[in-house]
């Protein structure tokens, strides 16, 4: 049994090439950008690494409501994956728009990475500003 007062949370942003992560504790309730990785596999060691507990992955969903049909077999496996490799709840949430939203924020060009870790942040963010 862990004797941390706070939990630790990643926030992963998930792509086919690119799985960018945050990281938050529950303390703060503030998200920051952590890195990016390639797959299943080097998001359980930041999880260990960072003892992580709670992993908030979000969902590609389109605008209008439904998964995404190309990426849902490849993000399903993801997921089922990385539930076997870990330890933590898994929590899903709706990533909507959080690229688009990284695009946005301002200050210089971002490259690819750290999109995808403003990605995750944000992804992270709206799920801790809910609980």
């Amino acid at each position: 049994m862990s004797n941390k007062l706070t939990k630790i949370y990643l926030g992963i942003d998930w792509g086919e090439k690119r799985i960018g992560l945050a990281l938050a504790d529950g303390e703060t309730k503030l998200a920051t950008p952590f890195k990016t990785v390639a797959n299943a596999e080097e998001v359980a060691r930041a999880v260990e690494s960072e003892r992580i507990d709670i992993v908030v992955v979000g969902r590609p969903v389109r605008i209008i409501n439904y998964e995404l049909e190309i990426t849902n077999k490849k993000y399903n496996e993801f997921i089922d994956n990385l539930k076997k490799k870990i330890n933590v709840p898994v929590e899903l949430v709706d990533e909507r728009l959080s690229s688009k939203a990284a695009d946005a924020l301002p200050g210089d060009k971002k490259t690819k990475s750290s999109r995808d870790e403003i990605a995750a942040m944000l992804i992270l963010q709206s799920y801790l500003d809910k609980i």
